[in-house]
């Protein structure tokens, strides 16, 4: 079956609810569980614990910090109502398991439902992993002032 990049939009998965600009998380745990908040409060999962616990097995099983200060954790879970994306941006530089070795502070969270785990979850990354191979785009990333901002950086390619 052949991926059709054009039928994913990411307004669709995140919306200005789930970015969160100045996280106060200071670690690694504390990011997920600031990101996952946002999730429960915004009705994406309906429990915290669970999808935490989801998104750090997925964590022991591979790095999720890509290079130039972002992390891309994700959850593939049965606690997800809504296959969404939490995007968050923390003041100071966390500790993070990432392929450069340097801590990250931009997270962007992936809550995928376990019936959406092949296709959604594989668009998903893959309109993702296309933003972040632009310099232009990560440089912006972290001089966006507003959720707006980011949304639109998000939809560039849509």
């Amino acid at each position: 079956m052949a991926v059709n990049m054009e039928e994913l939009d990411f307004s669709k998965v995140v919306t200005e609810d789930l970015i969160k600009l100045d996280l106060q998380a200071t670690t690694k745990i504390e990011v997920i569980k600031e990101l996952t908040n946002l999730l429960f409060l915004n009705g994406c999962i309906d429990d915290e614990e669970g999808f935490i616990r989801d998104v750090l097995y997925r964590e022991s099983e591979g790095v999720t910090g890509l290079e130039k200060g972002i992390a891309i954790p994700h959850g593939k879970s049965d606690y997800v109502l809504k296959t969404s994306i939490a995007i968050g941006r923390t003041k100071q530089h966390v500790e993070w398991e990432s392929m450069d070795g340097n801590p990250i502070n931009i997270i962007i969270l992936f809550a995928v439902k376990n019936t959406d785990k092949t296709t959604t979850h594989i668009k998903l990354l893959q309109k993702i992993a296309i933003l972040l191979s632009d310099e232009d785009t990560i440089e912006q990333f972290q001089t966006l002032q507003t959720k707006k901002d980011f949304l639109q950086l998000l939809s560039k390619n849509n």
